[in-house]
């Protein structure tokens, strides 16, 4: 039986799929398996799979399109591993990543879920100067809420015990569990995180370093933000039954921060207007944002200012005075 089980959630990834999965067995830490679901790609993601299948540790499931959370939810089920990574299928894990968790895992009986911080990279694998750098200690559902010190669904490496407290069926479901919630299309990975926080004892610690590459695609990135806040709402709705009191506390500091997250995002869609718009219903939700961490706030906030007054070539200029700042 393989030690570690990596799922990979593969929709319509044929650019990237093949980088992905090169990534994954060049680990330095050998004893795992791959389990690639393909949800339903129209494209050649399931033949790209198949070719490398020729790694026995490579095993492909294919099932109609259930999103996200409907693939990782697969993915766990096929586990044989006694500890489960995730790695998108247009992300990449550096080669030493799986060895850190697995030693960090090993080391901390107390410690359920590890993760690590994440450099961005664009559409064709080049470093985008900008980076994931988490909380590693002391976290728990609060700092979960307000800034999601895990980052993004490709850096966690999860004992199988943390999912088994966790999982529950749905009345309509037969044929297994569910871990993530299918129903949300996104903040699927934070809801299920702030889950564990509030229905179990499992810790939540990070090791140092970037250790995944985590694809940011570019265009499209302002018109999915209200998607995007429109879920995040329902996931506070959701939860909030679970502990009432710190819920009702720390919902404006949290939205607040999700606003300004969605802000960043608009500006780097060049979507002045929206940016704007985000930035200032942050600050209305709660001044936690610009106390706790002014820099990047008032950075975000003046970025979305110059988009809507001037547009890129405001942005432009900045960005040069910026670059020639001694």
């Amino acid at each position: 039986m393989p030690r570690v089980t990596i799922v990979v959630p593969a929709y319509n990834t044929a650019r990237t799929l093949a980088g992905t999965l090169s990534a994954l067995l060049d680990q330095t830490f050998r004893d795992f398996e791959i389990v690639v679901v393909d949800d339903g790609s129209s494209d050649a993601t399931a033949a790209i799979a198949t070719s490398f299948q020729g790694d026995l540790r490579v095993r492909l499931i294919q099932q109609p399109n259930h999103g996200l959370a409907g693939a990782r939810n697969t993915g766990i089920a096929a586990a044989k591993g006694d500890l489960i990574g995730f790695c998108d299928a247009d992300d990449l894990w550096e080669p030493w990543k799986l060895h850190a968790h697995v030693r960090h895992l090993d080391a901390s009986p107390l410690v359920g879920v590890s993760y690590a911080g994440s450099a961005l990279i664009d559409d064709d694998g080049r470093f985008l100067k900008q980076a994931q750098h988490p909380r590693l200690t002391g976290v728990d559902a609060a700092h979960i809420l307000k800034r999601n010190p895990i980052g993004n669904g490709s850096a966690p490496v999860i004992r199988r015990a943390v999912f088994d407290a966790i999982a529950y069926r749905p009345a309509f479901q037969i044929a297994r569990d569910w871990y993530f919630d299918e129903t949300f299309r996104q903040s699927e990975d934070i809801e299920c995180w702030v889950r564990i926080a509030l229905t179990t004892n499992w810790r939540f610690e990070g090791v140092p370093g970037l250790l995944t590459r985590y694809r940011i695609s570019a265009g499209g990135l302002s018109a999915a933000t209200d998607r995007q806040l429109a879920a995040w709402e329902a996931m506070i709705a959701k939860l909030t039954p679970l502990d009432p009191a710190m819920m009702t506390r720390l919902a404006p500091a949290a939205r607040a921060y999700q606003l300004r997250y969605l802000a960043r995002r608009a500006v780097s869609d060049g979507d002045g207007v929206r940016a704007w718009r985000m930035i200032t219903d942050a600050l209305r939700q709660s001044w936690i944002p610009l106390v706790e961490e002014p820099i990047k706030t008032v950075t975000t906030a003046v970025a979305a200012l110059a988009l809507r007054l001037g547009g890129r070539a405001v942005m432009a200029s900045l960005l040069t005075l910026k670059a020639h700042k001694p």
